[in-house]
């Protein structure tokens, strides 16, 4: 991948949702002395990338926690927020709204999902670095299975922003083919996330 087009990657972090499993409030819960979302801003903010694009809902104190979390990195003007007024509909609205809001030059995006606190800042790095064409996505596995985050080519983009539901971009990993690069990563982090109170708990924990 050149130069030129690494300068133009661009992240999405997914924000919105309500946390039902947790029991609400999942992403402004507490995990190493600051709010959960923080460890995604912070391994976005680190990825070689020109801006975090984070979809938020309506959730006023998570989303002044998202700009402390950027103002603490130093990367103010780097952060967007982006609304979504149909958080309700689940993971693909969230999806679009962030996807409707990149730039046409758009070389790729990650999409980190906020309640993964974990993920190695190598790791996008290493996506990044085998993102060779457009039309390629690049995930990390670990063990056998795929994780988080995802890297899209610019030709997903469209496809990005035309997803609705919960579906997330799943379909579009089943639809890509070859053109999916599955990267082995020994990063734990791209399979932990924060969907109940003991998964805290245990992240919390973790050496």
């Amino acid at each position: 991948m050149t130069q030129r087009n690494t300068q133009a990657l661009e992240a999405v972090v997914l924000a919105a949702g309500r946390g039902a499993r947790f029991g609400g409030d999942k992403l402004l819960a507490t995990l190493d002395g600051a709010p959960l979302v923080t460890g995604a801003l912070n391994t976005a903010f680190a990825a070689p990338v020109r801006r975090v694009f984070v979809a938020v809902g309506e959730d006023e104190p998570l989303r002044a926690a998202v700009r402390a979390g950027a103002a603490r990195l130093g990367a103010t003007e780097r952060l967007i927020l982006v609304p979504v007024a149909d958080a309700a509909e689940g993971m693909g609205a969230s999806l679009r709204a962030a996807a409707a809001a990149l730039p046409q030059d758009t070389a790729g995006v990650f999409v980190f999902l906020g309640d993964m606190p974990a993920i190695a800042a190598t790791t996008p790095a290493l996506l990044a670095a085998s993102l060779a064409r457009p039309d390629q996505i690049v995930v990390p596995v670990l063990a056998g299975r795929r994780g988080h985050p995802v890297l899209f080519g610019a030709d997903w983009l469209a496809d990005l922003r035309a997803l609705g539901g919960d579906e997330g971009a799943r379909a579009l990993l089943k639809r890509a083919g070859p053109r999916l690069v599955e990267i082995s990563v020994e990063d734990r982090g791209v399979h932990l996330d924060i969907d109940r109170p003991e998964d805290l708990a245990r992240a919390a924990e973790r050496p």
